[in-house]
C-alpha cells in the first residue's frame, strides 16, 4: 500500500508543479508540488524497503486430550521464512 500512496503523492505533486499555471498568493503550488514529490519519493523507498525486509510467519496451534492423563494440551509450531 505503501508503494502505491508513494507514486500517488507523487504523481499529485508532479502536476501540481509542472502541468498547472495557476498563481495564488496565500500558497505556493510549485512548491506544494515538490514537496509531495519529495515526500512520494520517500514514502516509495520506504515501502520497498519494508518488502524487501518483510518477513513470513506460519503459526499452527493444535489442541488435544492427552489419553493418559486426561488433560487437555496445546501445541505450537512456529515457523519464519527471512526473504533475505
Amino acid at each position: 500500500m505503501s508503494i502505491g500512496a508513494g507514486i500517488a503523492l507523487f504523481v499529485i505533486g508532479a502536476i501540481l508543479a509542472f502541468a498547472l499555471d495557476i498563481q495564488l498568493d496565500w500558497v505556493n503550488l510549485d512548491m506544494v508540488g515538490y514537496i509531495l514529490m519529495g515526500a512520494g519519493f520517500l514514502i516509495f523507498l520506504l515501502g520497498i524497503v519494508l518488502l524487501i525486509r518483510r518477513r513470513q510467519t506460519d503459526t499452527v496451534t493444535r489442541t488435544a486430550v492427552d489419553p493418559a492423563a486426561g488433560e487437555q494440551v496445546t501445541r505450537r509450531t512456529t515457523r519464519s521464512d527471512d526473504a533475505v
